[in-house]
């Protein structure tokens, strides 16, 4: 983000047309600076492109979520025929209906962050932005005109979402994992939901790394791997391949190294303060691509919306990237906030912290007659004093929703009494973080029975 003073062209320059950037420019339009959005997608070697909106709008976020719904509504079928629904024929899934929906869905969302920035007077220019100094951009057009004027270190948690509901459309699905799944979250709850995907159908191939993809005669794919533990070589023949390695930072073209910004050379991201500035005044970044910040569409809203306000000169509001709250949309979902227990017992030691835990069956798992045995909630507590709550923790439906109203409490301070002190709404998965009791210290089974 290139900020410009009033002798300038505009009052800020945004390069990057995803979350944060769309979230940055529109609030400093509303708040009278004069502001350009600079948003340009290279296409892929198939020459894939997608309009604005970031990764969260073309590949990210939302087509996953609409992918996972749908591979829920396929469970819904079958548990359908329990409650009594008369389903004759064979319930099968078409994928390039389900493909086209989604897409008519993203292209909306397209048209509709474009006509925002025209409604709020953000001059929208789709060329590709770089730095020249501290006050100048420069960008370059599709057909490669200049014009001079004013990324992601993945997670596993994509791999996991994709196979789940690749899975639940019925593919016959395999995830390559080469260390540990959920890199970052409780290990617990981690190994929760890849139990319960390699019970939904799943394939994993533990502790391998791929050495060579053969494509046949036949046009499949034969991949050949290495088991880590074993030395042992394998091959399979596949017909797609999905490679969930996560994505470098989009920061080797920006000109970045002709202004002395510092970089983390490791990772290519972002070093910048706790309010967004870069090593160069004027300049700064947030997003995925500041060092150390959550890979999450939320907090770039709110990062760039902040951002904009100090920069206008409206406000002082640091944003606050502690207890951030997301959800991992797995065949069973996995909603968390705060600290992993990990992290909770390297912080406080093991003598420090209270685990209290459940294990519990959602009511609509009954009659389906469905596993729960994933089904889990630990919250991580201070052991003394008032038991200030560090983390919690939730496998089931609908974990996002549950864990969003959790997520409150924590900026309020929650503690496990506040926790026992509310009332829950039953019969609801919810209410059972309310009612936790068990430690894990007490060696106690943690099955929740009766209503």
């Amino acid at each position: 983000v290139s900020v410009q003073a009033a002798k300038y062209d505009y009052d800020l320059v945004v390069i990057g047309g995803g979350s944060g950037g769309l979230a940055c420019s529109k609030e400093a339009a509303q708040l009278g600076q004069k502001v350009a959005v600079l948003d340009y997608v290279e296409p892929s070697a198939k020459g894939t492109k997608w309009g604005l909106g970031g990764t969260c709008v073309n590949v990210g976020c939302i087509p996953k979520k609409l992918m996972h719904q749908a591979a829920l509504l396929g469970t819904a079928v079958k548990d359908a025929k329990k409650y009594g629904w008369q389903i004759s024929g064979t319930v099968c899934h078409d994928w390039p209906t389900m493909a086209e929906a989604i897409q008519n869905h993203v292209r909306s969302l397209n048209w509709g962050h474009r006509v925002q920035l025209q409604d709020k007077k953000v001059k929208y220019l789709n060329i590709k932005g770089s730095l020249l100094d501290e006050h100048t951009v420069k960008g370059l057009t599709k057909a490669g005109k200049e014009i001079p004027g004013a990324m992601e270190h993945g997670i596993t948690n994509v791999a996991l979402e994709c196979a789940g509901f690749l899975t639940g459309i019925g593919l016959d699905t395999t995830v390559m994992v080469r260390s540990i799944a959920l890199r970052g979250f409780d290990q617990q709850m981690a190994g929760l939901v890849t139990d319960y995907m390699e019970a939904y159908g799943t394939k994993f191939a533990w502790k391998c790394v791929p050495k060579r993809v053969d494509k046949l005669s036949s046009g499949a794919l034969q991949v050949t791997w290495t088991n880590t533990q074993t030395g042992a070589e394998q091959k399979d023949t596949y017909d797609s391949l999905l490679w969930a390695v996560g994505r470098a930072p989009e920061t080797k073209a920006l000109g970045l190294d002709k202004l002395g910004i510092q970089l983390n050379k490791e990772t290519g991201k972002l070093i910048v303060g706790a309010d967004e500035s870069t090593s160069v005044p004027n300049i700064y970044a947030f997003g995925d691509i500041s060092e150390g910040r959550p890979e999450l569409t939320p907090t770039a809203i709110k990062a760039g919306k902040l951002l904009a306000r100090r920069l206008a000169g409206q406000s002082t509001e640091l944003m606050d990237y502690d207890n951030v709250a997301t959800t991992v949309f797995t065949p069973l979902e996995y909603g968390c906030v705060g600290l992993s227990e990990e992290e909770a017992e390297k912080r406080h030691g093991k003598d420090g912290i209270e685990i209290y835990h459940a294990f519990y069956k959602p009511l609509e798992f009954t009659v389906a007659e469905r596993d729960a045995s994933q089904c889990y909630i630990k919250v991580v507590c201070e052991r003394g004093g008032d038991q200030k709550i560090l983390g919690l923790h939730f496998t089931g439906p609908n974990a996002g929703e549950v864990t969003q109203g959790f997520a409150m409490g924590f900026q309020c301070g929650a503690t496990y009494s506040h926790l026992l002190q509310t009332v829950g709404i039953h019969p609801t998965c919810a209410e059972e973080v309310v009612k936790v009791s068990i430690t894990k210290r007490s060696g106690l089974d943690a099955t929740v029975t009766g209503c």
